[in-house]
Parts: structure tokens; sequence; C-alpha cells
């Protein structure tokens, strides 16, 4: 019988390189939202994979703010440094052919970390002349001292089971603290309130999905359906009138989204009721956060 070896690894890196595309890349199931703006992932989202006596356990951490002036992005720079100093590897993310001030602003956050540091390298597959990549690497190679560099495209899924078989490779021998089945730590409720953001992420236009969260008031299960309530808190009540829509489309177009998402999680049908609440200054308030389901007290 083999030994059981056990990983822990975090992924990090600026807002919006494709860290949460990755791990639902990884893990085969979509546990962690997406969408094209930043500021998506807010928690700590745990992905678990178990290959035959490895477990390999991710954690999908929120982009660095590069300003964090409100409580809430000060709570999402917290954990990611709470994070980096709890794994035994960093899966560092960046985009291919775009190195930025954000991602300088990781490194100068990882440069005296003694945590081995893969560099994954990005959605290559949007790089129309691959021979602009070795000298990029090249130049990457500089910023630290990087156990791998794996260039790949979570999108496309090219390049992912190498990044895999690395971190497989580094495991130590460990007892698995999961069940070979298990794929995430989060419940069914949160799952389903993040659901609801990034469909409000995705809809809505600017600033306003991040002036906005979700919280499940009601989840019952029965036989064959699911009924949940789901409350979406804003800043200021022009920002209500925004989400609700004319006539109420906006609000019937993102619950009808993310219903259909969700009846696909829990397997029964969903009856999904969407209301929005006005509470100025929520994301900077620790109080209002924590009532938000956000872990300032682990901090």
């Amino acid at each position: 019988m083999s030994t059981e070896k056990c990983i822990h690894i975090a992924i990090v890196g600026r807002p919006n390189v494709g860290k949460s595309t990755l791990l639902n890349r990884i893990v085969g199931e979509k546990i962690s939202i997406t969408s094209h703006k930043p500021q998506t992932t807010r928690h700590r989202i745990l992905g678990i994979k178990t290959v035959e006596h490895v477990q390999m356990i991710y954690t999908d951490t929120p982009g660095l703010q590069q300003q964090p002036e409100q409580a809430l992005h000060k709570h999402m720079n917290r954990l990611v440094s709470q994070i980096v100093n709890d794994v035994d590897v960093i899966v560092f993310v960046v985009e291919a052919m775009n190195f930025n001030e954000g991602d300088a602003k990781v490194v100068s956050r990882l440069e005296h970390s003694d945590i081995p540091i893969i560099l994954v390298i990005n959605k290559i597959d949007a790089v129309s002349d691959k021979k602009l990549l070795l000298p990029y690497i090249e130049e990457l190679q500089k910023q630290l001292n990087f156990a791998h560099i794996i260039p790949l495209s979570a999108r496309k899924n090219k390049g992912v089971d190498a990044l895999e078989k690395v971190i497989a490779d580094m495991a130590p021998e460990k007892a698995h603290e999961y069940g070979e089945d298990d794929i995430t730590d989060r419940s069914l409720r949160f799952s389903v309130a993040e659901i609801v953001r990034e469909k409000l992420t995705r809809y809505l236009n600017a600033e306003l999905p991040y002036a906005l969260s979700v919280q499940i008031e009601v989840f019952k299960e029965k036989k064959n359906s699911v009924e949940i309530h789901a409350l979406i808190v804003v800043n200021k009540p022009s920002q209500k009138k925004i989400i609700i829509g004319k006539q109420g489309q906006m609000l019937k177009e993102v619950g009808t989204k993310a219903r259909e998402d969700i009846e696909k999680i829990v397997g029964k049908n969903v009856f999904l009721k969407l209301w929005v609440k006005v509470q100025d200054g929520w994301a900077n308030d620790e109080r209002n956060l924590r009532e938000l389901g956000y872990d300032v007290d682990d901090e």
C-alpha cells in the first residue's frame, strides 16, 4: 500500500489573472466564481483533489489590492498574507505578456518567503506569436528564485496537468485531511451566495459589483426541491434601483441565471427569491463584514 501524501498550495496573484479559473480546472468543478472584473474572489476558497495516494489542497486567494482603503480590501490582503505563510508551496499566477505593477507588488510580498514558489504563466492561448514567450519567461526568472516555471492555459486546459504533476512530486508524506471524494470545504449555502454574486458581477456595469454582497437568509431542502432566499446588500438607494432594474427585469434575469447554476450543484429544482437591502458603508465596517460571512475574526 502506498504511503499517503498531502500538500497545501496557495494560488496567489493580482486580480484577474485567472486564479479561480485555474482552481476550477484542477478540481474539475466550479467551486470558485469567475468574471473578467477584479475583486471577484473575496474569500478563502479551498479546492481539494486526491489522485491515488496524493491529496492536493489548493487555496484560491483574493487578488492583492494595491490601495486597500476599505475594511473589505484590508481583510482581503490580510487573508492572502495569512494563507501564504501556512502552505507547503505557493503558485504565483501571472498573465502571459502582461507583467505590471500589481504583479510587482505580489513579488514584493513573496521575495522574503522561504516557501517554494511555482510561477504559472497563464493565458498563453491569447499569445499569437509564441516566440515572444521565451524572452518574457527569461525576464520573469529575474524576479524571484522560482522552483518551477510553467506556462499554461487554464481556460483551454493546456499545461495544467504538468503543474499538477510538479505539485504532486513535491508532496510530503502526510495523512490525508479530507475524504477522497471531497472537492471543497465550503458549504452549499456559501456556494449559492457566491453564484448569485457572480451573476450580479457579470451583469452589472462599472463599479457596482464591488459595492454589493450576498447573504443567504433561508436555505430549506425538501425531497425534490430547495427553497432559497438571498439578500443582496448594497451601499446606496441608487444601487438598489439599478440592481432591481426597470420593472424588476435585472433582478429577474440575475435570479434566472443563478437558479440554473444552483440547480446543477444541488441536483434538485430550486425556488430562488432575491431581494435588495441598502446598508450604507457595509464594506468598511468589520461588524458588517462579520455578519456577511467574512472571516475577520480569524485574522
